[in-house]
């Protein structure tokens, strides 16, 4: 039986993955290792152990088979041939809400929990509807790409003649189901980014002015500052990271958008850049400081089981320890606008109220953005000036 067969190879997935790299590169190597795996079968796999992660440590007492039946019916909305195999009553209410869903399984498990999906409630930003999030577990984020300025018609032309879903959610950003190959698609890759819609939010904190000078501290491969950038092309910016090999990305993303006037540096801002940036003033700095990721563990739901709560305090003195570093090269009344993808209010609030105590800083205004509400990941902003 198929059904049997997609077991077995769950299982194996299981039993060989190491949980020291993402999910997605170790099933890369392991699709790469076993050939014999058609498109199909590596689809179907896929599915099946994304979804088991999904549960996070919902009756974990169970045998992986039971969690795995479980999983498949929370997060999909279309029968398949697993469920009809292993539960066909459940396969037969595939299309029920997810709240009815899950009093289906209490009947069955009366241990069930919800809150086991994130075992971390007690570190969640106030601001979060709690149950509304632990739901949101059980649903794939979708796709997002922000159009470049001007190339909003060159894109619809493209979807126009594509037969693919998609959701325009406003003039410069359109949702796609996860996994759409936008390549095949839209073949210049130079008209969109593909950013999240929370992290394109963000952008509303920046404002920049023409001819100021703005500084990416820890840009990566420098999604927002291309969006810093599409705002106001005639600022004047540096982008810096402690990785070179981030960095190199950047390089190559920056000439697909046509964008060769910024400034770039390697730099460890753990450490004082006094003797680097002695003779720098900025307008603007961008920190999207380094952090948990827990806001985006709905695409990586294998980050719940293997994250450990004290990773929460060592990343929180990290941000601390780069806003220390980088807010001397902040002109006085001008804005430090901190991101995170954190959902924990160590790494969200309580650092922000931390900072402004600390480093001669008053917030403008703070907010979470709710992907979880919009199948996106959840991003916490301050736009924090400088006294």
């Amino acid at each position: 039986m198929k059904a049997i067969h997609q077991l077995n190879t769950f299982q194996n997935i299981l039993l060989n993955y190491n949980k020291e790299e993402p999910l997605h590169r170790f099933l890369a190597t392991y699709y790469r290792q076993n050939k014999q795996m058609g498109s199909r079968d590596r689809k179907i796999a896929s599915r099946l152990v994304y979804n088991f992660y999904r549960l996070g440590n919902i009756l974990s007492n169970l045998t992986l088979e039971e969690r795995l039946i479980i999983a498949e019916f929370f997060a999909n909305q279309q029968a398949n041939s697993f469920l009809e195999h292993f539960k066909p009553q459940w396969n037969n209410k595939i299309e029920l809400t997810l709240k009815n869903k899950i009093e289906i399984v209490k009947e069955e498990y009366p241990n069930f929990n919800l809150t086991d999906v994130f075992p971390f409630q007690d570190h969640l930003s106030n601001e979060i509807d709690a149950e509304e999030f632990y739901l949101s577990h059980f649903i794939q984020p979708d796709l997002y790409i922000r159009i470049k300025k001007g190339k909003q018609k060159n894109i619809m032309q493209c979807l126009a003649s594509a037969d693919i879903k998609y959701q325009v959610i406003d003039e410069q950003a359109i949702a796609f189901p996860n996994g759409t190959k936008l390549a095949q698609i839209i073949p210049d890759k130079g008209n969109y980014e593909i950013q999240d819609i929370s992290s394109q939010k963000t952008g509303e904190a920046f404002k920049p002015d023409k001819w100021d000078k703005w500084w990416d501290c820890c840009a990566a491969s420098g999604g927002k500052a291309l969006m810093l950038l599409d705002q106001q092309p005639d600022i004047k910016l540096l982008v810096s990271d402690n990785r070179e090999s981030i960095l190199e990305n950047l390089k190559h993303r920056f000439a697909l958008a046509g964008v060769s006037n910024y400034q770039l540096k390697v730099l460890d801002l753990l450490q004082n850049q006094d003797q680097t940036l002695h003779h720098y003033e900025f307008d603007g700095i961008i920190l999207d400081a380094p952090c948990t990721g827990s806001g985006t563990w709905g695409r990586t739901p294998e980050m719940i089981t293997h994250f450990t709560p004290h990773k929460i305090k060592s990343y929180s003195e990290l941000q601390f320890k780069i806003a220390s570093n980088v807010v001397k090269y902040l002109k006085v009344g001008k804005p430090l606008i901190y991101i995170t993808c954190s959902v924990f209010k160590e790494e969200n609030e309580e650092q922000v109220a931390n900072l402004c105590e600390k480093l001669n800083l008053e917030i403008e205004y703070q907010l979470l953005i709710k992907g979880y509400q919009a199948k996106a990941d959840t991003l916490f902003l301050a736009r924090l000036i400088k006294k």
